[in-house]
């Protein structure tokens, strides 16, 4: 049986990141340190090869793919694109904190929405349809590797809802250049809505094989790495 691979990948680092805001749909590029970072994990560690390269349709994502995919074209998909936080696009955490209309948000739960944005519920929906588009191609033409350059967010609330080992979203944080492969099959998709967590990427170990025995998993990563 064919195991079907698809490597999600959050794109580099923008100018912007440190500052903590909702860039949202913001089309940013990278930043010159961003490149360098997204260089030096390539040489140092091993991204896994993909015969398609999908991205998100903004420029971090786009760039970022053509980076670490200097040989693919970049085929940019609406359905990878970062959540719409309307309003409180640009903003950060300490300007909003104060406000009811995001503590509302905040507390809502998946269904919620920022005013003028999209809600948790609304982003899983597109991202599904963008890996049923994706894997539907790999059946049909018979491809096992395929990597899509696209926002923590989307990668977050993906492997939330349909990963397995199950981790709370939270806990699928990864830093810029990061991800992790999942696999798939027919059967597990088709019937469940479901995939394996396969390794974290870049790869750095002997077999690349998914563990749970790094930070991202316990909390701590994410305690250091707040959007």
């Amino acid at each position: 049986m064919i195991t079907y691979k698809i490597h999600l990948i959050r794109h580099g680092r923008t100018a912007e990141s440190a500052e903590g805001l909702y860039l949202g749909r913001t089309d940013l590029p990278l930043s010159a340190a961003g490149k360098r970072e997204l260089l030096d994990k390539a040489a140092q560690f091993t991204y896994p090869p993909a015969q398609i390269v999908y991205t998100g349709p903004l420029q971090r994502c786009v760039q970022t793919a053509k980076l670490l995919y200097p040989n693919r074209m970049a085929v940019p998909l609406d359905a990878f694109n970062e959540c719409d936080f309307g309003s409180f696009t640009g903003k950060s955490f300490a300007q909003l904190k104060g406000v009811s209309a995001y503590q509302k948000w905040i507390e809502g739960g998946f269904e919620a929405a920022p005013p003028g944005g999209e809600s948790g519920v609304g982003l899983l929906s597109r991202v599904l349809g963008g890996v049923q588009q994706i894997f539907s191609r790999m059946m049909a033409e018979h491809l096992t590797d395929i990597a899509v350059v696209t926002h923590g967010g989307v990668i977050m609330s993906l492997l939330a809802a349909c990963g397995f080992p199950k981790r709370e979203m939270r806990q699928w944080v990864t830093d810029f250049g990061g991800g992790f492969t999942i696999l798939l099959t027919p059967q597990m998709w088709m019937r469940d809505r479901a995939f394996e967590i396969y390794a974290e990427i870049p790869w750095r170990g002997v077999d690349n094989k998914f563990t749970d025995d790094f930070d991202i998993l316990d909390g701590t990563f994410y305690e250091g790495n707040r959007p």
